[in-house]
């Protein structure tokens, strides 16, 4: 088929300002539906030059990546043209404010840049070639702020494909459980998004326009640094849960578009806990939740990724009768231990029906055991929070046992300090000691799951939480007395495995990241498990705070806990 590219093609906003997208499309006179994405990326950006090590790592673990295309028109985390476009779509992507070759103030993921998409979104589907049906589709950003959109219900947007995306801005990835996530922004911000501000002289080029990605404008350092918001200083000054951050993070009872949420096992510290939050919590009552396993961009593009997006979209966008409103709501691929093979099970819900959550207690005795029944002493453990902490372990398991589901701790703390950081995490072991570990969003040795809480943050918002992802209100600092016990819930992030027997599970609980022994392993930047999403702000973890003594008491008296989600191997999955 042949295809209709228009680039730079101006759309004007409700206050005036002129943003700029580009649309391929087919050379026809049936109007098409709308494949849709906006963000500060560039849309002129090539996804081969500007992030070709990531390109380059993605093309050696699949050699036939997209073999419909010859990749001519990628742009990062975005739909590819030279499919979409056969498969009769026209796609549209458009550089947000600020950003790429569209003037205004870049302010990422605020209510400016919210509104700035709806408009384009009404734009899109008011084109002479289209039929008024958008879509919307992308992975992270690209999909991070399409939850944000919806809640606006732009009238053409008609469905939408949030692949790996967060959702509400403070729990999701500015501060988990409280605490500053700063390594990530200091990475990400400047490479991929200060990169590409409007008006850097020194930013990417557009190989396509032959000029220059950022746009004509060329403004100094000082300009442009006028030009944005410092979000990083936003997250660093707002400890608390305030209206910045709701202004940045959507309504559910608002977002009623249909939606398949694509999540990750393994991206903990950025994506997942949006995608599951949106199908538990969205008003939407034609929702699709799935989860698959690998890095970051990589099942967007594989062909299963590919059917599925296609498939959804034809239903939705063209009105084809695929027999996709019959489909199951909930898509589990279920990992196994040192294979990258997965097993596709369809279900009716999240949690998954038949859970049978299952708490192994913890037990501060001897080496630190945990087990399904309650240690018969009270017992307590003592650790210095700047370590790797202490690692509770459970007995081999007697039968092969999946694990699907959120978790959650109940501990119960005491601190040296007035106050102390949670960083727990659940691993698994086979039987020969090995770890299990899995390929993440970023780190190639993601654990099993993570969680983290700040103890001064601990209260709860009793009607939004379940034992099994306890909810915090953020809006209440309630400092602690040392060596007062206090009772904690820590919300962990779902993950998903079947372990087989013999193997162990097991939880770590410190008061710094996650850090594997051993040497750093090659991903975004050299990393031990938790990827570039550490928390080490010196003004946020003060070592007068946060680098004392932490004590974790168990037995009958306080009984600490992992809540596990076991799923039980004669239950009806639907």
């Amino acid at each position: 088929m042949k295809m209709i590219i228009e680039r730079d093609v101006p759309v004007t906003m409700d206050d005036g300002q002129v943003l700029r997208v580009d649309v391929y499309r087919p050379d026809t006179k049936k109007k098409v539906p709308v494949v849709m994405a906006g963000g500060p990326y560039g849309k002129g950006v090539k996804y081969q030059e500007h992030y070709k090590p990531l390109w380059d790592s993605l093309l050696k673990m699949h050699p036939d990546i997209l073999p419909d295309s010859q990749h001519r028109w990628l742009t990062w985390e975005t739909v590819d043209p030279e499919i979409w476009v056969p498969w009769g779509y026209a796609c549209v992507r458009l550089d947000s404010r600020g950003a790429g070759r569209s003037p205004g103030y870049l302010d990422i993921f605020s209510p400016r840049e919210t509104q700035d998409y709806a408009n384009a979104i009404e734009w899109a589907g008011e084109q002479k070639w289209s039929n008024g049906n958008v879509g919307l589709n992308g992975v992270s950003y690209y999909a991070i702020n399409q939850w944000q959109v919806a809640a606006l219900q732009p009238k053409h947007l008609t469905a939408m494909i949030p692949w790996e995306g967060a959702a509400d801005q403070y729990r999701d990835w500015a501060r988990h459980g409280g605490i500053l996530s700063n390594v990530f922004m200091e990475i990400w911000y400047p490479r991929q998004v200060e990169n590409v501000q409007h008006g850097n002289a020194k930013g990417p080029k557009d190989r396509w326009m032959g000029e220059s990605a950022t746009g004509p404008a060329k403004l100094s350092p000082a300009e442009l640094k006028a030009n944005r918001a410092d979000t990083m200083e936003n997250f660093r000054v707002r400890e608390m849960d305030d209206d910045w951050y709701q202004s940045r993070s959507p309504d559910w009872s608002k977002v009623k578009v249909p939606f398949l949420s694509a999540a990750s096992w393994a991206g903990f510290g950025l994506h997942p806990r949006g995608n599951f939050e949106a199908y538990t919590q969205a008003a939407s009552r034609q929702k699709w939740l799935e989860g698959h396993p690998g890095r970051h961009e990589e099942w967007f593009y594989l062909e299963y990724g590919m059917e599925l997006q296609k498939r959804f979209f034809d239903y939705f966008l063209k009105g084809e009768k695929n027999g996709w409103n019959r489909e199951p709501k909930v898509w589990v691929n279920l990992r196994r231990p040192f294979t990258d093979d997965v097993e596709l099970r369809k279900e009716s819900e999240w949690p998954l029906k038949g859970t049978k959550w299952t708490k192994y207690f913890l037990d501060a005795g001897g080496k630190g055991k945990m087990d399904t029944k309650v240690p018969k002493t009270n017992r307590k453990k003592e650790f210095r929070a700047l370590t790797r902490g202490i690692t509770w372990k459970s007995t081999p398991l007697a039968r092969e046992t999946e694990f699907t589901g959120p978790m959650a701790a109940k501990l119960f703390v005491s601190s040296s300090t007035e106050d102390c950081d949670l960083f727990v995490t659940v691993q698994g072991w086979s039987d020969k000691g090995r770890e299990v570990h899995f390929q993440g969003t970023v780190d190639p040795k993601t654990p099993l799951a993570q969680g983290w809480l700040r103890v001064s943050h601990r209260k709860l918002d009793e009607e939004k939480s379940d034992p099994w992802r306890p909810y915090h209100t953020h809006d209440d600092k309630q400092m602690l007395t040392p060596g007062q016990v206090y009772e904690v819930d820590v919300e962990i992030w779902p993950q998903c495995v079947e372990l087989p027997k013999g193997f162990q599970i097991s939880i770590n609980i410190a008061g710094q990241d996650y850090d594997r022994p051993g040497p750093a392993v090659d991903a975004y930047v050299p990393s031990r498990g938790s990827g570039v999403f550490l928390h080490d702000h010196p003004t946020d973890r003060p070592k007068e705070i946060f680098g004392g003594k932490t004590t974790i008491h168990t037995g009958p008296k306080h009984k600490s806990y992992l809540l596990m989600p076991v799923i039980p191997k004669n239950r009806k999955s639907t």
